[in-house]
């Protein structure tokens, strides 16, 4: 049986959460912070460690910007929280800066395989 190795925790990269907002909301539907938090770090097989110091000043971001919206509801622990969900243009930026993300992700990939 293979041994499975896992990464030391990153940060995430800049410029990339606002776009794993996106995908989270988009996937998942209306969540509160902590819950998109816990979801990247799960999907991520706890690689990224997505911090609120970041994750709140993005979601203020993302919401002025009109890419998602709030209300607030319960959380599961019966806690009030804020829930965000994405807008029609939330999901028009996520389409584009996905395929921003896709292009610039094959360019590195051709680099770092040595395709120059």
């Amino acid at each position: 049986m293979e041994k499975m190795t896992t990464s030391p925790k990153s940060d995430v990269m800049p410029g990339t959460l606002d776009l794993l907002v996106l995908k989270t909301l988009d996937t998942l539907g209306p969540l509160h912070g902590y819950a998109i938090a816990e979801r990247l770090h799960q999907v991520s097989r706890a690689v990224l460690d997505v911090n609120q110091g970041s994750l709140y000043p993005a979601l203020l971001r993302l919401e002025h910007d009109g890419a998602v919206g709030s209300t607030w509801g319960t959380t599961e622990h019966n806690r009030k929280a804020r829930y965000y969900s994405i807008t029609k243009a939330g999901r028009r930026r996520l389409a584009e800066e996905a395929g921003k993300w896709e292009r610039m992700a094959d360019v590195m990939a051709r680099v770092l395989d040595g395709a120059f």
